[in-house]
């Protein structure tokens, strides 16, 4: 059964037959983790890197926000059984697409405050498709953990 997750939310899964995915990653990031013991994985849609440009949003839609939404996230998927040392982290999304003067970056502020984040949880990243100037969808399988990108009306899995 596929759950789409929608800008600012992130939905998790332990069910082999569920489809997590999310549609239209421009500039904001998708980040799916998975345990492939505990079978557990989620998928998480942000739009902006850091919650401090508006507390009161953050505390209501956590995800909306980078800072805030992949620590939550993060407990979210402990709280289902997964363990850090088997996490894998897949990103997609991060795009330069409506900031041609390249004014707020805020893709790259994505990419760059996700990757913090990760790093100081000691997670690496497993495979990315991230930047450039394309809009992305990303779907994870729960049966496997495995992650595909479709863009440009091509689909790919992320190794």
């Amino acid at each position: 059964m596929n759950h789409v997750v929608g800008i600012s939310e992130m939905k998790i899964s332990n069910k082999p037959g569920d489809v997590l995915v999310t549609y239209s990653l421009g500039s904001c990031v998708g980040l799916s983790l998975y345990d492939p013991v505990a079978g557990v994985g989620a998928l998480l849609h942000s739009m902006l890197p850091l919650s401090k440009i508006d507390r009161a949003k953050a505390e209501a839609r956590p995800f909306m926000f980078v800072d805030t939404g992949v620590p939550q996230m993060l407990q979210t998927v402990f709280d289902f059984g997964a363990q850090r040392s088997r996490l894998i982290a897949n990103v997609a999304g991060c795009a330069s697409l409506l900031d041609d003067k390249k004014l707020f970056k805020i893709g790259e502020r994505n990419y760059t405050v996700l990757r913090k984040i990760l790093w100081k949880n000691n997670i690496l990243i497993a495979a990315e498709d991230v930047g450039g100037t394309i809009s992305r969808t990303m779907h994870v399988y729960m049966a496997d953990g495995r992650t595909t990108i479709k863009s440009g009306g091509k689909e790919r899995e992320l190794v």
